[in-house]
């Protein structure tokens, strides 16, 4: 079975929200705690194990600042 890994490109992040809005797993929050040079607030995946990597998140990112991979989930 697969789920998905979520890598973002920090530094071109611009903390619009598309993402979490867009996120079916809601796996993404803003992080009020943590900016860029840029000075935005990045994104940070709460629960990556929730990923199902459908990769919503990265098709509305305006920028193009999020990677999804498919990655194998181990049987535990």
């Amino acid at each position: 079975m697969a789920n998905g890994k979520v890598t973002f490109d920090y530094e071109l992040c611009k903390g619009c929200l598309l993402c979490v809005e867009f996120c079916p797993t809601k796996i993404l929050a803003l992080d009020n705690t943590r900016m860029n040079n840029k000075g935005y607030n990045l994104i940070t995946v709460v629960n990556p194990d929730k990923c199902i990597g459908c990769a919503f998140c990265a098709i509305m990112c305006p920028d193009s600042v999020i990677t999804v991979e498919k990655v194998e989930k181990k049987n535990e």
